[in-house]
């Protein structure tokens, strides 16, 4: 049932697409503009040890419970593109990131803040043959990094790892205007090309989609010496 419900807005995309200057490119154009591709970031300390029974793209409901994960509503969505502009088709996505109060379902996560059973917290899908993914997810909290560097917060953010063939990709996508940017320990050791190429478009929400939810845009372009062959 909840994957219906999530399939049944496939017009997320076009809709998103046809929004702004978005309308005036094509893919394959705004690729070959780009002179900052994604950047390699660290995979960080939280990757899932054991994935979640439920890891489809939906991350706001899961499977059995009758709840929704707390939080802003996030639809999220980009191509993958490669180093001409091109989609690349089939490539496998993952994506995990901390609940809507900075917490990890992660045993050596210590922040004390709480679980939210009704946050799934990881999901995987492959692009398709226009290179598109997306995921329904919640935006997540910045959050103190720990105790060995208690003054350090890290900002809102979520992890992507992208695989096809023998090749690999690990980043992170930030949210534009967040307070915490500048002094995140990962975010900001980027250039300043490489953080706009880090950060998503935010755009409003379409009329079928709920009213205080947002649209995050984010293409990612793969280097030069990453090019994926998906299988």
């Amino acid at each position: 049932m909840k994957k219906d419900r999530f399939t049944s807005r496939r017009d997320i995309l076009e809709a998103a697409f046809a929004v702004g200057s978005l309308a005036a490119a094509t893919p394959f154009q705004r690729a070959l503009s780009a002179t900052v591709f994604t950047p390699k970031q660290t995979m960080g300390p939280f990757y899932p040890i054991s994935r979640p029974l439920d890891s489809d793209a939906d991350l706001t409901v899961v499977q059995g419970r009758s709840g929704r994960a707390e939080g802003k509503i996030v639809h999220l969505m980009g191509r993958i593109l490669d180093r001409n502009g091109k989609p690349v088709r089939g490539a496998k996505i993952e994506l995990w990131q901390c609940n809507a109060r900075g917490r990890y379902a992660h045993p050596a996560d210590v922040n004390p803040a709480p679980l939210d059973p009704n946050f799934q917290g990881f999901g995987v899908q492959s692009t398709d043959a226009d290179g598109q993914f997306r995921f329904k997810t919640i935006k997540p909290a910045a959050y103190p990094i720990g105790p060995m560097n208690p003054d350090a917060i890290r900002t809102p953010h979520i992890h992507f790892d992208i695989a096809g063939g023998k090749t690999r990709l690990v980043t992170q996508m930030y949210f534009p205007g967040e307070p915490e940017n500048a002094g995140d320990i990962i975010f900001g050791g980027l250039s300043a090309e490489e953080r706009v190429a880090a950060t998503a478009k935010i755009l409003p929400p379409t009329a079928d989609l709920e009213p205080d939810s947002m649209i995050a845009r984010w293409d990612i372009v793969l280097r030069s010496d990453i090019v994926l062959q998906a299988e």
